[in-house]
Protein backbone atom coordinates (compact mmCIF):
# COMPACT_ATOMS: atom_id res chain seq x y z
CA UNK A 1 0.00 0.00 0.00
CA UNK A 2 1.36 3.25 -0.92
CA UNK A 3 -0.63 5.49 1.66
CA UNK A 4 -1.55 5.47 5.08
CA UNK A 5 -4.60 6.73 7.12
CA UNK A 6 -4.02 9.78 9.33
CA UNK A 7 -7.18 11.81 11.40
CA UNK A 8 -8.68 14.82 9.39
CA UNK A 9 -8.96 16.59 13.00
CA UNK A 10 -8.73 15.97 16.68
CA UNK A 11 -11.75 13.84 17.96
CA UNK A 12 -13.13 12.54 21.06
CA UNK A 13 -14.73 9.04 21.42
CA UNK A 14 -16.30 8.14 24.98
CA UNK A 15 -16.45 4.57 26.53
CA UNK A 16 -17.63 3.71 29.88
CA UNK A 17 -16.01 0.04 31.23
CA UNK A 18 -17.54 -0.97 34.67
CA UNK A 19 -18.38 2.20 35.84
CA UNK A 20 -14.87 3.70 34.60
CA UNK A 21 -15.16 6.32 32.02
CA UNK A 22 -12.41 6.08 29.09
CA UNK A 23 -12.05 9.43 26.80
CA UNK A 24 -10.28 8.87 23.78
CA UNK A 25 -8.79 11.56 22.06
CA UNK A 26 -7.20 11.28 18.58
CA UNK A 27 -5.22 13.91 16.82
CA UNK A 28 -2.95 14.23 13.54
CA UNK A 29 0.49 14.58 14.71
CA UNK A 30 3.73 15.13 12.62
CA UNK A 31 6.95 14.45 14.60
CA UNK A 32 7.85 14.06 18.16
CA UNK A 33 7.12 17.46 19.28
CA UNK A 34 3.53 17.60 17.86
CA UNK A 35 2.84 14.41 19.28
CA UNK A 36 4.55 15.25 22.99
CA UNK A 37 2.44 19.30 22.69
CA UNK A 38 -1.00 17.33 21.92
CA UNK A 39 -0.34 14.53 25.12
CA UNK A 40 0.33 17.72 27.00
CA UNK A 41 -2.93 19.34 25.54
CA UNK A 42 -4.95 16.43 27.11
CA UNK A 43 -3.25 16.46 30.25
CA UNK A 44 -4.62 19.97 30.46
CA UNK A 45 -7.63 19.71 29.68
CA UNK A 46 -8.32 16.30 32.30
CA UNK A 47 -5.91 17.55 35.54
CA UNK A 48 -8.75 15.60 37.49
CA UNK A 49 -8.27 12.34 35.69
CA UNK A 50 -6.83 9.38 37.37
CA UNK A 51 -5.19 8.89 34.00
CA UNK A 52 -3.78 10.14 30.52
CA UNK A 53 -2.50 7.01 28.85
CA UNK A 54 -1.10 7.12 25.11
CA UNK A 55 0.82 6.14 22.67
CA UNK A 56 1.61 7.36 18.93
CA UNK A 57 2.82 6.58 15.58
CA UNK A 58 4.40 10.09 14.69
CA UNK A 59 5.39 9.80 11.14
CA UNK A 60 4.76 6.67 8.61
CA UNK A 61 3.60 3.92 10.07
CA UNK A 62 6.79 1.76 9.30
CA UNK A 63 9.32 4.13 11.20
CA UNK A 64 10.10 2.60 14.61
CA UNK A 65 11.71 5.78 15.71
CA UNK A 66 8.93 7.91 15.80
CA UNK A 67 6.74 5.14 18.20
CA UNK A 68 6.35 6.03 21.46
CA UNK A 69 3.82 4.93 24.78
CA UNK A 70 3.13 5.64 28.34
CA UNK A 71 0.97 3.82 31.15
CA UNK A 72 0.67 6.97 33.07
CA UNK A 73 0.30 5.22 36.35
CA UNK A 74 -1.49 2.12 35.43
CA UNK A 75 -0.24 -0.99 36.08
CA UNK A 76 3.19 -1.02 33.59
CA UNK A 77 2.26 -3.05 30.51
CA UNK A 78 -1.38 -2.52 30.98
CA UNK A 79 -2.47 0.66 28.64
CA UNK A 80 0.24 2.06 26.53
CA UNK A 81 1.85 -0.91 25.10
CA UNK A 82 -1.76 -2.15 24.11
CA UNK A 83 -2.86 1.07 22.97
CA UNK A 84 0.32 0.93 20.43
CA UNK A 85 -0.63 -2.25 19.47
CA UNK A 86 -3.80 -1.64 18.40
CA UNK A 87 -1.96 1.48 16.29
CA UNK A 88 0.98 -1.09 14.84
CA UNK A 89 -1.93 -3.10 13.62
CA UNK A 90 -3.65 -0.73 11.65
CA UNK A 91 -3.54 1.70 8.92
CA UNK A 92 -2.61 5.00 10.29
CA UNK A 93 -0.01 6.92 10.46
CA UNK A 94 1.06 10.32 11.68
CA UNK A 95 -1.64 9.90 14.90
CA UNK A 96 -1.27 10.24 18.82
CA UNK A 97 -4.22 8.24 20.90
CA UNK A 98 -4.53 9.75 24.53
CA UNK A 99 -7.04 7.31 26.57
CA UNK A 100 -8.08 9.55 29.72
CA UNK A 101 -9.60 7.44 32.48
CA UNK A 102 -12.19 8.49 35.64
CA UNK A 103 -11.88 5.84 37.71
CA UNK A 104 -15.23 4.47 38.51
CA UNK A 105 -14.63 1.86 41.79
CA UNK A 106 -14.66 -1.24 40.06
CA UNK A 107 -11.02 -2.71 39.82
CA UNK A 108 -10.54 -4.21 36.49
CA UNK A 109 -7.59 -6.05 37.01
CA UNK A 110 -4.43 -6.32 34.63
CA UNK A 111 -6.09 -8.26 31.94
CA UNK A 112 -9.39 -6.29 32.03
CA UNK A 113 -7.02 -3.04 32.03
CA UNK A 114 -5.31 -4.17 28.59
CA UNK A 115 -8.47 -5.10 26.94
CA UNK A 116 -10.17 -1.40 27.85
CA UNK A 117 -7.04 0.12 26.74
CA UNK A 118 -7.30 -1.68 23.53
CA UNK A 119 -11.09 -1.48 23.25
CA UNK A 120 -10.96 2.19 23.47
CA UNK A 121 -8.54 2.74 21.00
CA UNK A 122 -9.57 0.24 18.50
CA UNK A 123 -13.11 1.70 18.63
CA UNK A 124 -11.72 5.41 17.92
CA UNK A 125 -10.34 4.28 15.40
CA UNK A 126 -13.11 2.52 13.40
CA UNK A 127 -15.16 6.13 14.03
CA UNK A 128 -12.67 8.75 13.20
CA UNK A 129 -12.67 10.34 10.40
CA UNK A 130 -9.13 10.11 8.27
CA UNK A 131 -7.53 11.12 5.12
CA UNK A 132 -4.67 9.20 2.81
CA UNK A 133 -1.35 10.51 3.55
CA UNK A 134 1.19 9.64 0.33
CA UNK A 135 4.75 9.05 1.90
CA UNK A 136 6.89 12.19 0.51
CA UNK A 137 10.46 12.29 -0.96
CA UNK A 138 12.75 15.18 -0.95
CA UNK A 139 13.82 16.72 -4.13
CA UNK A 140 15.37 19.36 -5.28
CA UNK A 141 14.93 21.35 -8.27
CA UNK A 142 17.33 23.80 -9.97
CA UNK A 143 16.55 25.92 -12.61
CA UNK A 144 17.32 29.51 -14.89
CA UNK A 145 14.82 32.40 -14.02
CA UNK A 146 13.52 32.20 -17.56
CA UNK A 147 11.94 28.64 -16.58
CA UNK A 148 10.23 30.16 -13.35
CA UNK A 149 6.51 31.06 -13.87
CA UNK A 150 5.90 27.98 -16.16
CA UNK A 151 7.62 25.68 -13.56
CA UNK A 152 5.56 27.33 -10.95
CA UNK A 153 2.61 26.96 -12.75
CA UNK A 154 2.90 23.42 -13.70
CA UNK A 155 3.85 22.55 -9.97
CA UNK A 156 0.70 24.76 -8.64
CA UNK A 157 -1.09 21.74 -10.64
CA UNK A 158 0.69 18.78 -9.51
CA UNK A 159 0.69 17.06 -5.85
CA UNK A 160 4.22 18.27 -5.61
CA UNK A 161 4.49 20.52 -2.16
CA UNK A 162 6.88 23.16 -2.48
CA UNK A 163 9.13 23.66 0.52
CA UNK A 164 11.21 26.24 0.02
CA UNK A 165 12.84 29.04 -2.76
CA UNK A 166 16.15 29.97 -2.83
CA UNK A 167 17.43 32.73 -5.07
CA UNK A 168 21.32 33.00 -6.10
CA UNK A 169 22.83 33.07 -9.34
CA UNK A 170 19.76 30.33 -10.48
CA UNK A 171 16.35 29.55 -8.43
CA UNK A 172 16.49 26.50 -6.31
CA UNK A 173 13.46 25.14 -5.44
CA UNK A 174 13.10 22.63 -2.31
CA UNK A 175 10.09 20.27 -3.00
CA UNK A 176 8.52 17.05 -1.31
CA UNK A 177 7.13 14.70 -3.98
CA UNK A 178 4.97 11.51 -3.96
CA UNK A 179 6.98 8.21 -4.14
CA UNK A 180 4.03 7.04 -6.41
CA UNK A 181 3.31 9.46 -8.78
CA UNK A 182 7.06 11.00 -8.90
CA UNK A 183 8.97 9.10 -11.94
CA UNK A 184 6.07 10.13 -14.49
CA UNK A 185 6.19 13.54 -13.09
CA UNK A 186 10.12 13.59 -13.49
CA UNK A 187 9.85 13.10 -16.87
CA UNK A 188 7.11 16.12 -17.52
CA UNK A 189 9.37 18.69 -15.90
CA UNK A 190 12.27 17.57 -17.63
CA UNK A 191 10.52 18.11 -21.21
CA UNK A 192 8.66 21.28 -19.86
CA UNK A 193 12.35 22.50 -19.05
CA UNK A 194 13.82 20.94 -22.24
CA UNK A 195 16.58 19.36 -19.91
CA UNK A 196 17.32 22.74 -18.59
CA UNK A 197 17.29 21.60 -14.79
CA UNK A 198 19.02 20.02 -12.39
CA UNK A 199 17.87 17.46 -9.58
CA UNK A 200 18.95 16.19 -6.36
CA UNK A 201 17.11 13.54 -5.93
CA UNK A 202 17.92 10.73 -2.57
CA UNK A 203 19.15 8.23 -4.64
CA UNK A 204 21.74 10.74 -5.66
CA UNK A 205 22.21 12.98 -3.18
Amino acid sequence: MDYYLSPTHTQRFDLEIKNSQFITTVSRTKGRDAAKAFINEMKARYPDANHNCWSFIAGAPNNAHLWDQSDDGEPKGTAGKPMLNVLQHSDFGEITVVVTRYFGGVKLGAGGLVRAYSQATQEALLQVESEKVYPRLPVQLKIAYPLLGKVEYWLEQSDIEIIEKTYSDSIIIDLAVIERTWPEHKVTLTDLCQGSLTLIEPDNA
